[in-house]
């Protein structure tokens, strides 16, 4: 399964499962993050305080552009994996080009699957590996108004509307 990565991203898998024997407990999530905002944010760190590592699984551009539209992403694959390192809460972040995360899901098999409380449970890809191997799902509390795609239909309207 971990064929589907590249290859510094199968090096990062190797050392996930490494310190996952050493005992540490894996959460997982994942998204497209295209515009990281504040809701981002309040994710990530609650995902992170689950755990021990958290690992983000980051749509790839063309991931992206079949789940979402031509129009996106907004930013390439490198400059939103490059944001989403630098922030304290992320460990690693391991792309993926399938239209649902579902085989890095299977390869990595986190002890804490992460999505936002706008999915219900039957909604999340994965779960029923995770739970399946003891592993158990959380749903964070969504912030509403503060989805990305939200942010650019409003940026949208203000500009239709300044034209």
């Amino acid at each position: 399964m971990a064929s589907v990565l590249s290859p510094r991203d199968n090096r990062l898998l190797a050392q996930i499962k490494n310190r996952r024997l050493q005992g540490e407990r894996v959460v997982f999530t994942n998204g497209v993050f295209d515009l990281i905002h504040p809701g981002h944010l309040f994710l990530l760190e609650e995902a992170k305080s689950l755990g021990d590592i958290l690992v983000v699984g980051l749509n790839r551009d063309l991931s992206v552009k079949v789940n979402k539209g031509d129009l996106r992403p907004l930013f390439p694959y490198r400059n939103r994996r490059e944001l989403l390192l630098a922030l304290r809460s992320v460990d690693y972040v391991l792309g993926f080009s399938d239209k649902t995360p579902l085989r890095l899901i299977r390869s990595l098999s986190p002890d804490i699957l992460v999505k936002g409380g706008d999915y219900t449970p039957d909604q999340v890809v994965g779960r029923d590996w995770v739970e399946g191997h003891g592993g158990r799902l959380v749903l964070i509390p969504y912030r509403r108004g503060l989805s990305s795609t939200n942010l650019i239909e409003r940026t949208l309207a203000l500009t239709q509307r300044g034209s």
